[in-house]
């Protein structure tokens, strides 16, 4: 019962290894000290070099530029025959043709998805020593299996994390919670350089390591996948089987498999008298997890979560008064590591027979097709059409079809619609059809309400694309987006108009600027000679660009940089719409932008702010500390964005100076949290109500329920908390497209609320407002936030003195993924106020 335990007897390790054990090669045992990621990188690599049972791969870096490695593990015959094997499981998969040969499964095991979680990356060097090593009874596995090991998926956030702790800990290490060394500062060593959180990342691939690891994850296919966690310091182990709600599409098999698994670690555990716990709070809806997104690509996925993250060190008092050391956290992340591949090498003929079911026919989905209707931004939809590429979901065209029945998104009903030449379908006929039935369904049916992340994310609605999904398969050709043609530079211009609806433009306008091009936009639509251009379209003039030497090369070049296709113009008079020298055609200040970050920001949304402005938009930005910000001189910036956050600081002073900025003519963009420090006070008009009868109303409502909780027993208390609750649902905004925060949106605006927060109209210019509690077009939101969402604001500007604020309620950049959110924060930045 105890062989896969003998980590704990076997520290050090065995010396009559082959190989040096990582105390040989280290210096120390694990769990002695926290190992810096170069130093864990050195001791694969020496693995690779010195046994015939591993092969490192490199697939990509970080932005910081650290390496990003996975080790093969397996026996001599099989590392020489890996090539073949990956083939093989792709074609019982049915993306590549031809019959496999070989009959071994793939388990892969990824360690530091969250860099403070940091007791996986030295397990993992424990769990890879004891594969290969000689002597070991666990090499016969690599018989028959491959072994997959990614030491660290985030080796940025872990650096952050490692270097804290060396540089404040105790030595000896100070195990007493309030020590420093138990105690991160912001923002802590969980997420990545940009500060995103990688473990929801899976599915949208925003960042440089999920795009990297998910090229190669797609090449293999695992049949099991395990993400190794860390949670609170009191928490026994975690382990499957997971929690309700599971997705309606995860197989019998793979459930059930859960339960084989978990046992089999509990069997470790119990001899051992280790604590844990399965079937609670873990489960496998949201798409983007590492347990979720393998499971709807076919593995068996599963999270373990031991007790530590960034609070244990190398060790720290518990509640019950014992000590918890990054001695123990190793030997239960190595123990059920081990105890994983060794159940699915005893099932690996059932392993293999399961997963090639998955990938077959679907008879029982409740969608064939999803048509995304072409509403002319090619744009949109090749951004579309390369994420779909990313994943491995096959896409097509179909002709003209008439007379079909299917669910509108817009409408949330069953209507007839038909599809044009050029519009994009998705069909379940193919290897990918659960995760993209998945990701593509209108709305995800919940067994459970209660659940651990976001309930909606339709891919048409986060693109803001008009669809449709129907039970009837529709056969597609191949889709191509239109070759860009250079454009050729003209003799004589006038001016140059580009269109604007997509972050294409956005950029283009950015590398404009970025060249110091003069740009100005147009504030209502206009013609010339036939063509349209909607409000704000971009006019480069010549006449504000008179000092620039060859002026229309300069432009043409920026534009085919960018694949702009801008129109050359010879005259300032419009056949339609306001001339260029119109009032209504408005100069363009450059903005110069700053963005709060620091302690009382939430970093995960400062950080998809940042994220945006750098490698997104690729526009320069000043990152400014919530610390120092009464020594800022806010004269040098015209743009201040306030993300989400508490700023539980900022008083009575930080607010004035910010407000007398804005009255002298700056611009202060306010997301989500932020609009705390606005909302009912003298800086803002900004309310939860409209005015005293509708707060009195509102706090008449709200005793009402109160009054109708106080007897609910205690174990049902959550789920009447969260009638109160929106944890990630999508409703239709009204969108004005008359103002400058809502151009190239038209009319309509899917936003994502990750919360309940109601306000109400402004004093100002209401430009996105949810109008009817109807407006729930996907995910789960309580009875009473349903009520509370008629009539409430989303996006809104009101003037101050020569400047804006202009108020975000839903977070239009939330995890990167939400696409049609990014135009909008591009209008605030830089068309709104000038």
């Amino acid at each position: 019962m105890k062989t896969l335990i003998s980590f704990i007897t076997i520290f050090p390790f065995l010396l009559f290894s082959q190989v040096q054990s990582p105390k040989e090669f280290l210096g120390y045992e694990l769990g002695e000290k926290f190992t810096r990621h170069h130093q864990v990188v050195d001791y694969y690599e020496f693995l690779s070099e010195e046994s015939g049972k591993v092969s490192v791969q490199q697939y990509g870096e970080t932005y910081e530029g650290r390496p990003l490695l996975l080790a093969f593990v397996s026996s001599e015959e099989n590392i020489k025959n890996l090539e073949n094997i990956r083939l093989d499981n792709l074609r019982r998969a049915g993306i590549e043709e031809g019959t496999p040969t070989s009959t071994i499964p793939i388990v892969w095991l990824s360690y530091n998805v969250h860099g403070n979680e940091s007791s996986s990356t030295e397990a993992s060097m424990a769990t890879i020593y004891e594969l290969i090593r000689s002597g070991s009874d666990k090499s016969e596995w690599l018989e028959n299996a491959v072994i997959v090991i990614d030491p660290c998926i985030n080796p940025d956030g872990r650096d952050r994390y490692v270097n804290f702790y060396w540089q404040n800990a105790s030595q000896p290490y100070n195990p007493d919670p309030n020590a420093i060394e138990h105690n991160e500062p912001w923002p802590g060593g969980r997420p990545n350089h940009y500060l995103f959180d990688l473990n929801r990342d899976w599915a949208w691939q925003t960042q440089i390591e999920t795009q990297g690891r998910l090229k190669v994850y797609n090449q293999w296919l695992p049949q099991i996948h395990v993400d190794f966690h860390e949670q609170g310091i009191n928490s026994p182990y975690y382990f499957a089987p997971a929690a309700q709600p599971f997705h309606e599409l995860i197989t019998l098999f793979q459930r059930d498999f859960q339960n084989e698994i978990g046992r089999n670690h509990a069997k470790y555990f119990d001899d051992n008298n280790w604590f844990y716990f399965t079937k609670q709070f873990f489960d496998l809806l949201y798409p983007s997890y590492g347990d979720t997104y393998p499971t709807y690509n076919g593995a068996i996925g599963m999270t373990y979560e031991q007790a530590g993250h960034g609070r244990a060190g190398l060790g720290i008092i518990k509640q019950e008064g014992d000590t918890l050391t990054l001695k123990d956290r190793i030997a239960h992340h190595y123990t059920t590591g081990l105890s994983t591949i060794e159940i699915s090498v005893n099932h690996a003929d059932r392993l293999l027979i399961e997963f090639t079911k998955f990938f077959g026919d679907k008879p029982g989905l409740e969608y064939k097709s999803f048509v995304l209707k072409f509403d002319g931004n090619e744009d949109k939809f090749r951004i579309l059409m390369n994420w779909l590429d990313d994943q491995g979901i096959e896409y097509g065209s179909a002709p003209n079809v008439k007379g079909l029945k299917g669910y509108d998104y817009n409408t949330g009903q069953q209507t007839n619609f038909s599809i044009g030449s050029r519009d994009l379908v998705v069909n379940t006929n193919q290897p990918k059809a659960t995760l993209a039935h998945i990701l593509f369904e209108p709305k995800t049916k919940l067994v459970d309400s209660v659940t651990y992340d976001i309930t909606a994310w339709g891919v048409p609605y986060a693109h803001g694309l008009r669809a449709y999904a129907t039970s009837q398969m529709i056969d597609v050709s191949n889709r191509t987006s239109d070759n860009f043609k250079d454009s050729e530079v003209p003799e004589k211009v006038y001016a140059f108009i580009n269109k604007w609806n997509s972050m294409d433009d956005a950029r283009f306008l950015a590398s404009l600027l970025k060249e110091n091009v003069k740009v100005r936009f147009t504030q209502k639509p206009m013609n010339y000679k036939g063509k349209s251009f909607d409000r704000g379209s971009l006019i480069i003039a010549k006449r504000d660009n008179k000092s620039i030497q060859n002026f229309e090369k300069r432009v043409v070049d920026l534009a085919n940089k960018h694949t702009r296709n801008v129109t050359a113009i010879k005259t300032g008079f419009m056949d339609m719409g306001p001339d260029i020298g119109s009032s209504d055609v408005r100069y363009l200040k450059k903005p110069k932008i700053a963005l709060l970050s620091g302690e009382g920001t939430s970093s995960l949304a400062f950080g998809a702010t940042w994220h945006f402005l750098e490698q997104e938009l690729k526009y320069p930005v000043t990152i400014l500390g919530t610390d120092y910000f009464n020594r800022i001189d806010l004269s040098e910036y015209n743009v201040l964005i306030m993300q989400s956050g508490w700023y539980s600081s900022y008083g009575e002073k930080e607010m004035n100076k910010m407000m007398d900025w804005v009255s002298a003519g700056g611009k202060l963009i306010a997301i989500e949290g932020a609009l705390n420090k606005l909302k009912d006070t003298d800086y803002s008009s900004l309310s939860a109500y409209v005015d005293d009868e509708a707060k009195k109303k509102s706090e008449s409502i709200d005793e009402k329920r109160k009054d109708s909780a106080k007897l609910i027993p205690y174990e049902d208390q959550e789920r009447e908390f969260i009638k109160g609750f929106a944890p990630g649902a999508i409703y239709k905004v009204k969108m004005d497209g008359t103002h400058p925060l809502a151009f190239g949106y038209e009319g309509i605006y899917y936003t994502l609320k990750t919360g309940s927060s109601r306000v109400a109209y402004l004093d100002g210019n209401n430009v996105g407002v949810v109008v009817d509690k109807e407006d729930l077009l996907s995910g789960f939101a309580g009875q009473y936030a349903r009520e509370d969402m008629a009539e409430t604001l989303v996006f809104g500007v009101e003037n101050k003195g020569r400047g804006q604020i202009i108020h975000i309620v839903d977070n239009p950049l939330f995890r990167s993924f939400w696409q049609n959110g990014k135009l909008l924060m591009v209008n605030a930045m830089f068309f709104v106020g000038q």
